[in-house]
């Protein structure tokens, strides 16, 4: 994952961070907060560790050596 691709994802957040201002109850800021990291959280970790096969039910071939 590049920079630039982080700070993609992050701006893709920055509005929902923003609306979070307009909220009079403490804990449904801090509920809609985690909500929006989680999510971010969950995009960053699926985007260093590879991109997602069309196919979830596909399998990997072995390297050489492997079998």
């Amino acid at each position: 994952m590049t920079k630039e691709e982080y700070l993609q994802l992050a701006e893709s957040k920055w509005e929902a961070l923003q609306s979070l201002q307009s909220e009079n109850s403490f804990y449904e800021y801090e509920k809609r907060f985690d909500s929006i990291m989680q999510d971010l959280n969950r995009e960053l970790l699926e985007h260093s560790i590879s991109r997602l096969p069309n196919d979830r039910r596909r399998k990997k071939k072995l390297g050489p050596g492997m079998a």
